[in-house]
């Protein structure tokens, strides 16, 4: 699982009021591109948005779903990709001397991004989204989400409920190894030769 954290210069309740309103969800999030349409559930849990990602004219549309939302502390949300997959996300959020730290940890649950190595993929995604944390720091820290989260985003008990990080299968494990090492000797066998 990728784990990366930022340290930005603003409340907590600004990070979640970026979170809460789903139309800015391209603006923080790196190889989102346009936002389609945002549930009328946002960021409840179940809420979905339905956005693109890539570059035009090579979009796809997929959407994201809120597994957890426990503002000002946690989100969890699943992200479709299609044909990469689903990611697990998870933004969690502390109080900090100068304002907070976010904490962004990352997970392919399905598709072929789930038969990726581990290691190989977290290089990748650690990557991506220390952007990604960047583009967040700029809204919140500028109060593009507004100050604080409007009455209607405000957690239930539903929503508080904890969303799992689901553990990788024996499967999964053997196919991300065999991704790596099937290249790799047949690479090797070509060059001994």
């Amino acid at each position: 699982m990728s784990h990366t954290s930022r340290v930005l210069d603003c409340p907590p309740d600004r990070v979640f009021a970026v979170l809460a309103d789903g139309w800015l969800f391209p603006a923080w999030v790196v190889g989102a591109s346009r936002m389609r349409d945002v549930g009328d559930q946002w960021p409840h849990v179940g809420g979905k948005l339905h956005h693109s990602f890539g570059v035009w004219p090579a979009v796809l549309n997929d959407e994201t779903t809120v597994l957890q939302w426990d503002a000002p502390h946690r989100f969890v949300i699943q992200p479709k990709g299609w044909p990469l997959g689903e990611a697990r996300v998870a933004v969690e959020v502390e109080p900090h001397e100068r304002g907070c730290i976010v904490h962004l940890h990352e997970h392919a649950v399905t598709g072929p991004g789930a038969l990726i190595p581990v290691w190989l993929l977290d290089i990748g995604l650690h990557l991506r989204n220390i952007e990604t944390l960047r583009r967040l720091a700029h809204l919140a820290e500028g109060g593009a989400g507004g100050t604080h989260l409007v009455e209607a985003a405000e957690p239930t008990v539903e929503d508080r409920k904890n969303a799992e990080f689901p553990k990788r299968s024996l499967f999964a494990r053997v196919a991300s190894v065999l991704v790596v090492a099937v290249p790799v000797v047949a690479v090797a066998r070509k060059l001994s030769r």
